[in-house]
């Protein structure tokens, strides 16, 4: 719910904008005709701005208080598999290639007055990666990886936060990863967050003989 309601404080703030738009550009005194269009269009462009953040942030979760992040399912179908992510209600079903999966997400901590107030860390799960042990193969492949997120017209928030090292004094950006485990038809994993980051563990025998056989 806390993401829920800072997307639509958000959307709420685009909306606000997009009324001092209109009244910038459809007031009555033309005087400054120029000047009033052109501040009318800048207000107008950042409210679009502010909608596409609002919308950004809306695809991020809470952390759950309790149990994993997601589960992955593996299903053979040919020299593919077809793998069902779910986070909490929500599902993903996705096709990667190779011996290996690799699991990205990102992690949106607060801190200062953010933190302070109580708004919790919210995380969202990006893209599923496969990977064949043979190079041959490696370069082959065509379902090499799968988005399991995407930020509209590249208006990401998390993105822009961390590589432009603008934390704002609210925000503190985060990268988890899964490295490379192996895949095998069937197999299950559980993806927890830990101190120390994600964890992937496996929740079936196919997926135990994976891990062992592989080590």
């Amino acid at each position: 719910m806390q993401y829920d309601g800072l997307a639509w404080v958000t959307a709420l703030l685009a909306v606000l904008t997009v009324l001092v738009a209109a009244r910038i550009l459809f007031g009555g005194n033309w005087l400054l005709g120029w000047l009033r269009g052109t501040c009318g269009l800048f207000f107008l462009g950042l409210a679009v701005l502010v909608g596409l953040v609002a919308y950004d942030l809306y695809s991020y979760s809470p952390l759950p208080e309790s149990g994993p992040l997601a589960t992955l399912s593996f299903k053979a179908d040919g020299d593919r598999y077809q793998v069902q992510v779910t986070e909490g209600e929500a599902t993903h079903n996705v096709i990667i290639q190779g011996d290996l999966w690799q699991l990205d997400a990102r992690l949106l901590r607060w801190k200062g007055i953010a933190e302070l107030i109580g708004l919790k860390p919210g995380y969202r799960l990006q893209k599923l990666t496969g990977r064949f042990l043979a190079i041959e193969q490696q370069s082959m492949s065509v379902h090499a990886q799968a988005e399991l997120a995407q930020s509209p017209y590249g208006i990401d928030l998390w993105r822009w936060l961390r590589l432009g090292k603008h934390d704002l004094m609210m925000f503190d950006p985060q990268a988890l990863r899964v490295t490379y485990l192996p895949i095998a038809d069937n197999a299950q994993y559980r993806v927890s967050l830990t101190p120390t980051g994600l964890l992937a563990e496996p929740m079936n025998s196919a997926a135990k003989q994976a891990l062992k056989d592989w080590k």
